[in-house]
Parts: structure tokens; sequence; C-alpha cells
């Protein structure tokens, strides 16, 4: 991938799948339909509610957390009011659930948050918290199972609240074939050039200590 597939300001390496509907890295569309025909096997209705997700939609959700428009939580889950946190403090607390504009992993094409359609009650809708896919929550089953035969397909989880400053993420798969190159390549002045040149709200904050911020939320992994 080039620096612009890299930063999701493209989306040239990315392909449209119907069913489920999500759009995924050219080389990552076959592994997942064959993950999920697995799944359909053990009775699970497995599919995306987020794969791709480009540059702009992600500078979108970046800037709505930002200016206190969107909620935005603290470690532990509780809200957060963003007009009394500072500059830095504000970019430290969406980094816990949000990656930076040009560094979500989504922009590759390779990473999926995924759902069991078949569970939940009807009208379920997913919120994409921790406690769905703990023991008593909806996707518990599906949890076990990814853990058990997802790698057996490629995938793997890269946050597990381990090694990463992001918060664990029992919904987020990653195809580390594609992935890991991708992790690779996005160095800290390719993610700086797509940065300086958007309306990053926190911008000149993020720019001071994009460094660090690559190495924790970028470089660190929690590798299978």
């Amino acid at each position: 991938m080039n620096g612009a597939e890299l930063t999701g300001q493209v989306r040239t390496h990315i392909t449209d799948i119907a069913e489920p509907p999500c759009a995924l890295h050219a080389h990552v569309a076959a592994p997942f339909l064959n993950l999920r025909r697995a799944a359909l096997d053990a009775g699970f209705d497995l599919a995306p509610v987020s794969s791709f997700r480009d540059f702009s939609r992600q500078l979108q959700i970046w800037n709505a957390k930002f200016s206190g428009e969107k909620p935005m939580l603290d470690a532990s889950g509780r809200l957060l009011d963003a007009g009394k946190l500072t500059p830095r403090e504000r970019v430290e607390s969406i980094l816990l659930w949000s990656a930076l504009p040009g560094a979500s992993r989504h922009h590759w094409g390779t990473d999926i948050d995924v759902i069991d359609r078949r569970a939940g009650p009807p009208g379920y809708r997913p919120q994409l918290t921790p406690q769905e896919f703990a023991a008593d929550g909806p996707y518990a089953a599906l949890d076990e199972w990814l853990e058990a035969h997802a790698a057996e397909f490629g995938f793997f989880r890269p946050y597990r609240g381990v090694r990463s400053g992001v918060q664990p993420e029992p919904w987020h798969l990653s195809f580390a074939p594609v992935a890991e190159n991708a992790r690779r390549a996005l160095l800290p002045a390719v993610l700086r050039k797509a940065i300086e040149e958007s309306p990053l709200l926190g911008r000149d904050e993020v720019l001071a200590q994009l460094d660090a911020l690559h190495a924790r939320y970028v470089a660190a992994i929690d590798w299978p």
C-alpha cells in the first residue's frame, strides 16, 4: 500500500462485498468470507458493523469528539465533559477508543468490527462494548468461537488491552498477512503528512507528540 492508501485518503486497494455488506482490502475479502462460512457452519451469522473507513470519516469522528459534539469516554466508559479538558487531555481520551485520522487500521481494509447477527433480542442494536462479548453478553458464544478459530483464517485481535494504548476491543479482527505489512509501512512521517494537510481539531497538540502517539497507538499492538 502507498501512503494515500495507508492513511485512508484513497480506496484503490478496496473491494466491495454485497453480502454481508462491507468494504475490504482486495486480498482480505476471500479470507473473510472463508471465516464467515466457517462461522455459519458453527451457527453464527458473522457480519461486519464496520470495515473500511476512509480518512474523512475518521476525521469527522475525531473532530466531533474533540469539540464535545460526540460523547467522549474515559477508560472505564464514563462520560467526560470535553469543555473541562485541556487539548492534551482531549487527545489522550479520544485515543482510548478512537484512532487518530490517518492511523486507523480500518483505513487499510484489513480490519473489521464484527457481531453475530443471530444473537440478541429482536431489534437489538449493537453497541460494540466489552460487556457484549463478556460471559453474560449477547456475543459471548461468538467471542469464544473467534478465540478458538479466527487464527485458522489469518485473523487476530490487535487490541486486547495489553500492549497497545487502545482499550480492549474483542469485536475487532485484523487480517495479519496484510495488516502487518501496513503497520510497518505507516511510519510517523507518512502519518504527519496526512495530518498536516487536514483540518484536524487539536492538530498542533497531536503533531507536537506524534512520535510518542505513533509508538503507543500504531506500532504497539497485541500480537497473537
